[in-house]
């Protein structure tokens, strides 16, 4: 217990405090730490001594460290090639070129196949003009890997410095039996041009072709041809070209330079039937090129004709396209039938695409699917018409057209309107009216019954134009011009009591979709024939279903056209007291405003100031504007009218609201006065 008591306690270290915890004002990061610990390390280091060898004990003893340096390297790492090039790189460098052969034979053993080792040993051998022994390791080069093309280039150019013509071609025939790439076999054309060699050279571009039958090889073939002066070779290589291929794997790029062939020479008809002859029988999705090269020649060589016919032939191609990917693409359609019929010198041909665009029906039976389709009728119509000069096949496009169109769900008033029109040209009234009649008979529309109407009223068959308003009034009752023009032709007929019982009809009706045109139609009416005591009537009947400020001032000025100031008056007064109680606060004003005006210019200087009395206060105010989430976007200004009773009533309201406020100000003014009162109250409360 004692020696535990008198033990002594561990120490704890102090942990100096930190009295300035701020950022440095320049910041280090461990990366540029650890940067300039290295170049202090290498600023440390002392340099590196230089061994200068003396004598050739110790260029041997030197050796010997190397060479079992290099050995224990590729003892440890037998299969990398880099120790053993290193190896043999230093070995010639030392000049043993028998020590260097014979590591890179040990290498070979290793692997055979890599080609960065056939190339240093025989790149070593060349160095040190070992040619046998370098033309010894191309032969194993090329007998082991064959499709290896750089140990071929290395060997032939090899043969080639040493002058060895006959062993380099030689070495080119060992290579071409393998069928190699196109570039060996220009590398041996190029060989043979080099000494002049044109027959041999020729020869070689006729197997070169044979192995590869490329279209660009035979181009190749032919410019060879064409570069060495040989035209008739060139012609004949474009010609076996030609019948190489065949029909069936025709290719637009060997027309194209074959034509060019004949342009270089001058030959510019021979050059135009390659042309026409490619574009006949290549498709024409496939002819690109040939129809941009064939415009650049007809621009360059030909007449206008020409450019026209290639232009519109390349037009006509690309609308074909355009309408065979898509054949619902009218737009397309149209663009081609206008050009078909601006360059096209039969019908037939134009009929014919007219014919191809009409059988692509809508899929779909809906209007607006139809809307772009029926214009190619419409189009194919008029061009009969007017360019063909066909009446009778214009009747057939027309009534197939009418026959198409599904009219029990929508139909086509244009049509039909056009249809009635053209017999109307050719003078036959009876069709025209049949086509008409059975319009509206199918699928009646206001258009159809207008257009019938003004028919019938240039013929003067106004018992028909009866009979068509009590069709089209049976059919859209709620239709108020309709109700109007057939009043008019009453009145124009002279038919009066007619006339003011269908506007007696029209007004009666429980939807019209413009009341007010209509009740304005038969108040002219009225007007018109100066029956004031009928149109007082209206008016007031109108009153009944309407207190509308315009009827009311349109109301006082018939009265005042009627020379009645005083009922003007009177109206003024009427509407005045009917609106007062209204929240149209500016229709009230607009009112005001008339009356003001009559008085102005009919009313004496007491019956002035009395409207000007009426006149209300026009006070600026603001007000929030709301959202749709009901949130205040902001606050917009408006004008307020405060008429004169508004006013008064008003100021009654702002004189008991101040009584209120001096009544709770006296009580407050007394309980400070008497708190105990206030304190009774409270405790018999309780």
């Amino acid at each position: 217990m004692a020696a535990s008591s008198t033990a002594r306690k561990p120490r704890i270290p102090k942990v100096p405090k930190v009295k300035n915890k701020a950022p440095a004002e320049v910041q280090i990061t461990a990366e540029q730490l650890l940067r300039e610990a290295k170049e202090r390390e290498f600023e440390l280091l002392p340099p590196a001594p230089q061994q200068k060898i003396t004598d050739g004990e110790e260029l041997h003893d030197y050796t010997l460290r190397k060479r079992k340096a290099f050995e224990d390297n590729i003892r440890r790492n037998r299969t990398v090639i880099s120790n053993w090039l290193k190896y043999a790189q230093w070995e010639e460098r030392l000049k043993e070129i028998q020590r260097a052969r014979s590591i890179y034979e040990r290498a070979l053993d290793v692997d055979y196949r890599n080609i960065t080792l056939w190339l240093r040993y025989g790149e070593m051998e060349m160095k040190n003009r070992q040619m046998n022994h370098a033309r010894n390791i191309w032969d194993r080069a090329i007998t082991t890997l064959p499709r290896v093309s750089q140990f071929w280039h290395k060997y032939t150019y090899m043969e080639e410095m040493l002058g060895n013509i006959a062993g380099g071609r030689q070495v080119f025939e060992r290579w071409m039996e393998w069928q190699p790439e196109e570039q060996a076999w220009h590398s041996y054309i190029n060989f043979e041009l080099h000494y002049k060699e044109v027959d041999r050279a020729r020869g070689i571009y006729q197997r070169f072709i044979l192995v590869h039958p490329e279209v660009k090889n035979w181009i190749k073939y032919v410019r060879f041809e064409e570069k060495l002066g040989c035209v008739a070779h060139a012609r004949k290589v474009c010609e076996r070209a030609v019948d190489f291929f065949g029909q069936e794997n025709m290719d637009e790029h060997l027309y194209v330079a074959f034509a060019k062939f004949e342009e270089n020479q001058k030959e510019f008809e021979r050059a135009r039937v390659i042309y026409k002859y490619a574009l006949d029988r290549i498709s024409k999705q496939a002819a690109q090129e040939l129809f941009k090269n064939y415009t650049v020649f007809e621009k360059k060589f030909g007449d206008r004709r020409g450019i026209e016919d290639i232009i519109l032939s390349k037009r006509r191609f690309q609308y074909e396209e355009e309408v065979k990917a898509n054949p619902h693409n009218y737009d397309a359609w149209f663009d081609y039938l206008r050009l078909v019929e601006r360059d096209a010198e039969e019908p037939d041909i134009v009929r014919e695409v007219y014919e191809r665009a009409i059988t692509n029906v809508p899929p779909i039976q809906e209007k607006r699917h139809w809307k772009r389709y029926i214009y190619l009728w419409i189009n194919y119509a008029l061009y009969e018409e007017l360019e063909a000069k066909d009446p009778d096949r214009t009747r057939e496009v027309y009534r197939a057209c009418l026959e198409l169109i599904p009219h029990k769900k929508f139909t086509f008033a244009k049509v039909w309107l056009l249809y009635a029109q053209f017999e109307i040209r050719q003078k036959n009234l009876p069709f025209a009216r049949r086509a008409l009649g059975t319009s509206i008979g199918k699928c009646p529309k206001n258009k159809l019954f207008r257009v019938y109407i003004e028919l019938e009223l240039q013929l003067r068959e106004f018992d028909r134009c009866r009979k068509l308003y009590e069709k089209l009034l049976e059919y859209a009752p709620e239709n108020c011009t309709s109700w109007i023009k057939f009043a008019e032709l009453e009145t124009i007929l002279g038919d009066i009591e007619r006339a003011r019982a269908i506007y007696e009809l029209a007004i009666d009706q429980p939807h019209l979709d413009m009341p007010e045109v209509l009740w304005k139609s038969y108040l002219d009416f009225e007007t018109e024939q100066e029956e004031f005591e009928k149109t007082r009537s209206l008016y007031r009947r109108l009153l009944q279903r309407t207190q509308h400020v315009k009827v009311w001032i349109s109301f006082a000025r018939f009265e005042l056209s009627a020379g009645n100031e005083e009922r003007c008056r009177q109206i003024y007064e009427e509407a005045n007291e009917m609106m007062r109680n209204s929240e149209e606060k500016e229709e009230r004003l607009r009112l005001l405003e008339s009356w003001q005006n009559f008085e102005d210019e009919f009313g004496t200087e007491s019956q002035k100031e009395r409207v000007d009395k009426l006149m209300p206060e026009k006070v600026k105010k603001r007000r929030k504007i709301q959202t749709e989430d009901e949130s205040v976007a902001g606050w917009e200004e408006y004008y307020h009218y405060i008429f004169p009773e508004d006013a008064a009533n008003q100021s009654n309201f702002k004189l008991l609201a101040m009584a209120k406020l001096w009544k709770k100000q006296q009580q407050e003014d007394a309980a400070e006065q008497h708190p105990e009162k206030d304190m009774d109250l409270y405790s018999s409360y309780v």
